[in-house]
């Protein structure tokens, strides 16, 4: 088989060995669970938590369980860039321009009319916190007016490999969980508020079993950076995570940990 379509899925297969190839060089001990809840076949809207900036491939890596392939939402930006902006388009990810978002929005829904799986990070950007920041309306508007099923997803631990603030980690042997949750099916009429708040509350209680069964613990005082501050850590509180948001965008140095 040929065609411009396959060369673009044989970049993105190709990318997804490379991962597996990190992945086992990193030693991650990965806990993927029900993700036979992904379709496997036909359209489906993905939503996923987002602490780290390896959260779609471990989405990834639950589809191709059932061998699909999740087009992903991602800023302009990343298709702007020289290194990621061709691998984004080989994969036929979608390019979103937050002042123009609607026409993020027909190709998502031009992906989903082909039978595609569309991934989206419903919070927008990176949780400091590690706690759901609150959510944009995207997911829940695609899958209520493409009528396709939307799919929370959660993932944990990840985070502690790369994420904002220069944090990044090279030691082995951390634990990923990849939790996909029920799909929510809506109605032709359903409120989208409706349906996102659905959304909300299942990826809440994802997030909670994840963080429930994970089995790392902290090295020391210093290693609690990766836990939210409900559970023991010493990652900032959701409204101090807004104010680092805001300052991020000033910059900031590389710190290994």
């Amino acid at each position: 088989m040929t065609g411009p379509g396959v060369s673009r899925d044989r970049t993105y297969r190709v990318v997804i060995v490379a991962f597996r190839l990190v992945f086992r060089a990193l030693g991650l001990r990965f806990d993927v669970r029900n993700a036979a809840q992904l379709p496997a076949a036909g359209p489906a809207v993905v939503a996923c938590n987002h602490i780290g900036f390896l959260d779609f491939t471990f989405v990834g890596l639950a589809a191709s369980q059932r061998r699909r392939l999740v087009r992903f939402m991602a800023k302009q930006s990343t298709f702007d860039n020289q290194i990621s902006g061709p691998l984004m388009r080989a994969m036929r990810h979608i390019p979103v321009d937050r002042s123009n978002g609607a026409a993020a929005y027909r190709r998502a829904a031009g992906q989903l009319q082909r039978g595609e799986i569309v991934g989206i990070f419903p919070e927008a950007t990176i949780s400091r916190a590690w706690t759901l920041k609150p959510f944009k309306l995207g997911a829940a508007t695609l899958a209520v007016r493409e009528q396709v099923p939307l799919i929370p997803v959660v993932t944990w631990g990840g985070h502690r490999v790369l994420t904002v603030g220069g944090r990044w980690s090279l030691r082995r042997g951390k634990a990923v969980a990849v939790f996909v949750g029920e799909p929510i099916v809506p109605e032709p009429q359903a409120d989208v508020a409706a349906v996102d708040g659905e959304l909300r509350r299942r990826m809440q209680q994802l997030l909670e079993l994840a963080q429930g069964s994970y089995p790392d613990r902290p090295r020391s005082d210093a290693d609690r950076w990766w836990l939210p501050m409900h559970l023991g850590g010493s990652a900032p509180a959701p409204a101090e995570a807004a104010e680092l948001d805001t300052a991020a965008l000033r910059g900031g140095d590389l710190v290994r940990r």
